[in-house]
């Protein structure tokens, strides 16, 4: 779905994920405050990296003091009964819909099983998530080398915290945790403005048409501003007529008040002009979606953009009322690091 910037902070999934990872954002992703808090041993290769929304590495001839460097999480050859284990705080409370277990690069060093158990904690002290009550979500599975295990889960709770478990030892170079945000809207009261878009409260991309640089579409939906061009959403230059679009669904039905795009670091490739175009969507598939999408109503009209800077946007907005899902229309091509919809969540009955 994308390709690569070197060097730069990428969103980027497999291309053939399934469905139920496509309606979903990866809970690990640090991005949203995901943290590995401890790990069992990682003498070959520090846990953090475990979680790393880069695609993982290998860097030919580079060593450390302990040996071969690895861009992953790997503990050393266990010598003893029992197995190796992690711990990972999720970046926000969610429902879990399945596992990417990435074993890129690990050939000969990965680890024949993983298995992970979850559970609700308030706090991300180690003793005391070392002494809680876990429940397994995912119960032993083979792992083979250097490839990505999609991996479906059956749990229907809520959860903030994992336990990933490898039998007995070995290296595994990225988790990725698809699922959904739950909890972050639930206590509104329907008055306060939120960013309904924002990944953390639930929001997804869609569809898309391009995305040849930097992250995919969901950058766009990332929290604070980008870090530098390759965060955000770039299409390719287009040489034909048209525009590039991005269908995006909101976390949760609600009344968008003030939209703010933000071309930041995008200076000789902004778009010219955005449009957003919008509607209550109540069922579907994301094709029928994304098809629909093209005859919704107009939400923003064609705006002006400039390089480089957050444009803001209120008395243009038309009042739809409750909306589920956005088309947002860039011209005629180019690149926008945020896009934030400012707004109320629908409260059913109200």
């Amino acid at each position: 779905m994308a390709s690569h910037t070197p060097g730069a902070p990428v969103f980027a999934p497999p291309a053939d994920l399934p469905e139920w990872a496509l309606r979903a954002v990866d809970l690990a992703n640090p991005r949203l405050g995901a943290r590995a808090l401890y790990a069992s041993d990682d003498f070959f290769a520090e846990v953090a990296r475990m979680l790393n929304p880069e695609p993982a590495q290998f860097v030919p001839g580079k060593f450390d003091t302990n040996g071969k460097w690895m861009d992953g999480w790997e503990s050393r050859r266990k010598r003893v009964a029992g197995h190796d284990w992690a711990l990972v705080k999720l970046g926000v409370k969610g429902i879990i819909r399945g596992f990417d277990v990435d074993t890129s690069h690990f050939t000969g060093n990965y680890p024949p099983a993983v298995s992970i158990e979850a559970t609700v904690s308030a706090s991300d002290d180690v003793d005391s998530l070392k002494g809680a009550s876990w429940t397994e979500i995912l119960p032993a599975t083979p792992l083979g080398p250097n490839s990505h295990h999609l991996i479906e889960c059956a749990s229907t709770a809520a959860w903030t915290h994992l336990r990933v478990n490898i039998y007995p030892d070995g290296g595994i170079a990225r988790l990725r945790v698809y699922g959904r945000p739950v909890g972050t809207l639930e206590t509104l009261t329907g008055d306060e403005t939120i960013d309904l878009l924002a990944m953390e409260n639930g929001g997804r991309a869609v569809s898309w048409n391009d995305a040849s640089f930097g992250s995919t579409v969901a950058a766009l939906m990332l929290p604070g501003r980008g870090q530098n061009m390759g965060d955000g959403w770039e299409t390719r230059r287009r040489r034909e007529p048209g525009n590039d679009w991005c269908v995006l669904e909101l976390g949760a039905p609600g009344s968008v008040e003030r939209i703010e795009v933000d071309t930041a670091f995008f200076k000789g490739n902004y778009p010219d002009r955005c449009s957003i175009q919008a509607a209550y969507v109540s069922g579907g598939t994301d094709r029928s979606i994304t098809t629909q999408s093209m005859f919704w109503q107009t939400l923003l009209p064609e705006q002006k953009l400039q390089m480089d800077a957050v444009h803001s946007f209120s008395d243009e907005i038309a009042r739809l009322g409750p909306i589920t899902h956005v088309r947002f229309n860039i011209f005629p091509d180019g690149g926008v690091s945020r896009l934030r919809l400012w707004g109320k969540v629908h409260k059913k009955g109200v």
